[in-house]
């Protein structure tokens, strides 16, 4: 004889459906790609003063008067961190040529160095070095 309380229970179990739509909510989230739009906004420069940066390729030269220029226009170190700074920020970096004449002091060139490093360069490579290939007999 069935027990006095035996119906069939008319309930459903909803915790595995819970379980599944976590699961699935958590696959759409990790699934969905991150927002790639961008606005341009012309930002003020740190440097009002400081000569135009090329987007492609950007000279520095160490000249014999421990000068610092910047593709041709004299910089001084605040101005030269100011425009490293404002290439690193660049969508894509440019290309920096450093290039010490023979008669600058290593003094310039290493600070002039070191504040390259300091700013996070990666693009960073010397020029003029064949020029240095041969030396004179004396």
């Amino acid at each position: 004889m069935p027990a006095p309380d035996s119906r069939p229970l008319g309930e459903i179990n909803t915790t595995p459906l819970i379980d599944v739509m976590l699961v699935l909510l958590i696959m759409f989230v990790i699934t969905i790609p991150a927002a790639t739009h961008s606005v341009e906004v012309d930002l003020p420069r740190d440097c009002a003063d400081c000569p135009d940066i090329d987007k492609v390729k950007n000279r520095i030269v160490v000249d014999g008067g421990d000068r610092i220029l910047w593709n041709g226009s004299t910089v001084n170190h605040a101005q030269l961190g100011a425009l490293l700074a404002e290439t690193r920020r660049m969508p894509v970096e440019p290309e920096l040529q450093f290039e010490p004449v023979s008669q600058a002091s290593y003094d310039a060139s290493a600070r002039t160095l070191h504040a390259i490093e300091a700013a996070g360069i990666t693009r960073f490579g010397f020029v003029g070095n064949e020029k240095y290939r041969t030396f004179a007999a004396r």
